[in-house]
């Protein structure tokens, strides 16, 4: 039984952060592990412009004094951003990618587009200057199952796009359903995807069955088990179009546990040692550290990372705190739900 296992640093490549007394108390979580993230800009007010996710970035290095982070910022895309802007702060390097958020579908989405022919010109400026779209694939029409809006998604709104504008790059973001892997392996080229940590392990019965889990709750929602065996077989596969973005989204308990409670599972203290112990059980441990380290860093074109990070498992199960105390409140951290073996050594 392999006992170490030392890796390439990983990155997420799709991370929140918050804002804030939230932002000082949870992002040391992701910097201790990983070298860099992709920052998602729902905040309120919405990160939209270049100079914006410039002083986001500044406030996230302020939190994290001394750490060896990179934060990779993105711009919230509304119908009525600015694509001079976008290739500006792209080619200047604040930021890396652009995220698309069909109004009121997730968490502070609201300022999302609701009509797509009213951003074409923007993705063809974004295709013609390199800059990769982030999506949230779901529809939100109130007529379609939630269960089904990533599926509609990629039939209604994802395939159109990227067949009008063929040179745009696209990432699939917390890819939840066979479709969007299918999907995905569909494509010949321009094509990537993110997957979670958490829905490789939950599907909806986690959420739901014996009672409501809040902290199970995410969005896009978990699905039928054959969609999370999907999942593992496409992150477990070596396949490069899938890579790790975790999507680990903290909130305060009080607003997980309540009568409408917020999305998001918070995975950024122990994605690292749960995925070393998911892989190891799908007899693909030699695979974890492409899809933590390589996929995702060749997809952006970015080098991949100089330093290692080292797993080390033991006889006895790891134990992780069950709550971060932050300035905002406690912020629960997932539970798998599975004893977990693996821990980051010590640095």
């Amino acid at each position: 039984m392999q006992r170490t296992l030392t890796l390439t640093r990983p990155d997420d490549f799709h991370l929140h952060l918050r804002d804030g007394a939230m932002l000082t108390g949870i992002a040391p979580e992701s910097a201790r592990d990983f070298a860099r993230a992709i920052i998602m800009p729902n905040l309120v007010p919405p990160v939209v412009t270049g100079a914006q996710a410039q002083a986001y970035r500044e406030r996230i290095r302020t939190a994290l004094p001394g750490a060896d982070f990179t934060p990779l910022m993105t711009l919230y895309l509304t119908e009525a951003s600015d694509s001079a802007d976008i290739v500006a702060a792209h080619r200047a390097g604040i930021i890396h990618a652009v995220k698309l958020y069909p109004a009121g579908a997730t968490t502070n989405s609201d300022s999302g587009v609701g009509d797509f022919d009213r951003v074409r010109a923007t993705f063809e400026a974004m295709a013609e200057a390199g800059v990769p779209l982030c999506v949230h694939g779901e529809v939100t029409d109130a007529d379609i199952d939630i269960f089904d809006r990533e599926a509609v998604f990629i039939d209604r709104v994802l395939d159109p796009i990227r067949r009008a504008v063929p040179g745009l790059r696209v990432i699939m973001e917390h890819v939840t359903t066979a479709d969007a892997v299918a999907y995905v392996r569909g494509a010949d080229r321009g094509l990537g995807a993110t997957i979670t940590t958490h829905h490789l392990i939950i599907n909806r019965n986690h959420i739901l069955a014996g009672g409501i889990r809040p902290h199970y709750y995410c969005l896009p929602v978990a699905k039928r088990e054959t969609h999370r065996q999907a999942l593992l077989k496409a992150a477990t596969s070596g396949d490069a179009r899938f890579f790790l973005g975790t999507d680990s989204a903290p909130h305060a308990d009080p607003a997980k546990e309540a009568a409408c409670g917020c999305a998001g599972c918070f995975t950024a203290t122990n994605t690292m040692p749960v995925l070393a112990e998911v892989f190891e059980r799908a007899g693909a441990l030699d695979r974890l550290e492409a899809f933590v380290a390589h996929h995702g860093a060749d997809f952006y074109g970015l080098p991949r990372n100089a330093g290692q990070l080292t797993l080390e498992r033991q006889d006895a199960p790891v134990r992780f705190p069950e709550k971060i105390e932050t300035g905002a409140g406690p912020v629960t951290v997932f539970d798998p739900g599975f004893p977990v073996h693996w821990r980051v050594a010590a640095g």
